[in-house]
């Protein structure tokens, strides 16, 4: 069970989920939080950059060491992490987002957030697992290539107070007090099972048609829901299919949802 977070905060660091694979290696306690102002080598999901803006946006990671919890179960850390994020958006800054399957918090049809999970494996089980998160917070111009796509807490809160900001500290801690409460509702069961109502009540695609992008082949479905692995339902001229995440993305066919 996750108990205490520590938290840790640094102006610049390469990467916070390097900083906590450093400190994993020297035996450090799970629950350590290190959190940066920038990251000068942020990185995203299948090798992308996550760009970090000084002050900007919240750069964050923890540390987890998942006891009895099968390889296969790991990468679900990364939607009770979404799950965290989207409730810490709604409880301090009343943003209400949505969840694109399997781990995007989206508003206003555009993409707010980061999620990376990592682990290192001894003796065909999860030695440590680390979780990084990345949100938009203060963030006004974006890089041509994601201006379409990309949104911030301000931007968002700004449409109905222009005077509104969003808090960096207070936003990270309430994403960690939630994510406890979520993983350990996750390590009680070890899967979704007691998750999974609230996080389908929050998915963007559910019910939408989607295109399902893959390397060996394209095709359309209507997203149904997820099961208990977190891999998403759809459901493709009438036959369900499962899929997993991984190399495969799933985009709305209107639009980035």
């Amino acid at each position: 069970m996750l108990k205490d977070i520590r938290y840790e905060y640094y102006q610049s660091v390469d990467s916070t989920n390097d900083r906590i694979k450093e400190r994993a290696h020297k035996d450090e306690a799970q629950g350590l939080v290190i959190s940066a102002g920038t990251q000068t080598a942020g990185k995203g999901r299948i090798g992308r950059k996550w760009e970090s803006p000084s002050s900007d946006s919240i750069s964050t990671s923890i540390l987890l060491r998942p006891e009895d919890i099968s390889l296969e179960a790991v990468p679900t850390v990364t939607i009770i992490a979404a799950m965290a994020v989207r409730k810490a958006l709604e409880d301090t800054c009343n943003l209400h987002g949505l969840i694109k399957w399997p781990n995007d918090i989206v508003l206003s049809g555009k993409k707010i957030c980061g999620i990376l999970t990592e682990m290192e494996v001894r003796e065909q089980k999860p030695w440590y697992v680390v979780c990084g998160i990345g949100v938009n917070v203060h963030n006004k111009d974006f890089p041509e290539e994601i201006a379409f796509k990309a949104t911030s807490v301000d931007i968002e809160m700004q449409k109905s107070n222009p005077n509104a900001k969003g808090s960096r500290k207070e936003i990270t801690e309430a994403i960690w007090n939630s994510f406890r409460d979520y993983y350990n509702v996750f390590i009680k069961t070890g899967d979704l099972s007691g998750l999974r109502e609230e996080y389908e009540r929050y998915l963007a695609n559910k019910g939408e048609h989607v295109r399902i992008e893959a390397r060996e082949n394209s095709y359309e479905a209507i997203a149904v829901g997820i099961d208990n692995r977190g891999e998403l339902i759809v459901n493709a001229d009438g036959i369900e299919k499962i899929i997993s995440t991984g190399e495969v993305s799933v985009r709305g066919i209107y639009g980035y949802v």
